[in-house]
């Protein structure tokens, strides 16, 4: 397991418990007490928690952990989701992507596709995000037109928020929203930690003819603070082989097009 993987998987434990002894967290892990003691030291060291006698305790961090400590949390389901999803999406479309890990690697399979690679006659695909970090990556393909909007950035997510987000939104049209979030529950909907984020994601969903959904199967059947949208509003959710089956169940009684790949 690399240092990225302990400590992604160190702070999901945090994140759910508020609390780890050292031992414990050797026996999650697989690693030795004196390496886990390392992690800890250096997660508190970019104050991500507080070291405590004999562990760890949240200080200031919940379970809305930032981006670059998810990357490697169901890795191979997430570029399965994203494949799949970005297969949905033909050459010509405005497509809006709201930041997190799995719209992240949707971005990359849409700017990797053969057919929109070798597309003439102006853009193959009109992107429009408030994830810097995809709008980072998308603006050096020619055959790509990004759409930023403006807004304030968010550590954790890359995302831009706000006003100036809503703003630029409003005058927008788009034929899909592929949107990653936090939780999926058959009866809230779809929702996310952060009420910033929330109405920036439904403010792209609301203008778009078709709301495609990309979450691992980890965050199906939960609730998160913030509401982005109904389950009624969802077109297409895209997640892995383990998605529990009364919760598929349940999202396709309410009209969603609920894929497993």
């Amino acid at each position: 397991m690399s240092t990225h993987e302990r400590w992604t998987r160190l702070l999901d434990a945090l994140g759910e418990k508020g609390s780890i002894e050292v031992g414990e967290a050797a026996e999650l892990l697989g690693v030795s007490p004196a390496t886990v003691r390392r992690d800890l030291e250096e997660l508190a060291r970019q104050q991500l928690l507080t070291r405590t006698r004999g562990g760890a305790v949240l200080s200031g961090v919940t379970y809305d952990l930032p981006l670059r400590y998810k990357t490697a949390r169901k890795a191979d389901e997430k570029q399965r989701i994203a494949r799949a999803a970005a297969a949905l999406v033909p050459p010509g479309a405005i497509v809006g992507l709201n930041g997190g890990t799995t719209t992240s690697e949707v971005a990359r399979e849409l700017a990797t596709r053969g057919d929109l690679a070798s597309h003439s006659g102006g853009p193959a695909l009109t992107i429009v995000t408030n994830a810097v970090n995809i709008a980072n990556e998308l603006a050096v393909r020619p055959y790509v037109k990004t759409v930023v909007t403006g807004g304030v950035a968010r550590p954790q997510s890359y995302e831009l928020t706000g006003p100036l987000a809503a703003a630029t939104l409003q005058g927008l049209s788009l034929d899909y929203a592929i949107l990653g979030i936090d939780a999926v529950d058959p009866d809230f909907g779809a929702s996310t930690h952060d009420e910033g984020e929330a109405s920036a994601n439904r403010s792209m969903a609301e203008r778009a003819a078709t709301l495609i959904v990309v979450t691992d199967s980890t965050k199906l059947g939960r609730r998160a603070f913030a509401r982005v949208c109904a389950i009624s509003d969802i077109d297409i959710l895209v997640t892995d082989h383990d998605a529990p089956d009364p919760v598929v169940e349940a999202l396709s009684e309410q009209g969603v097009d609920v894929r497993r790949v």
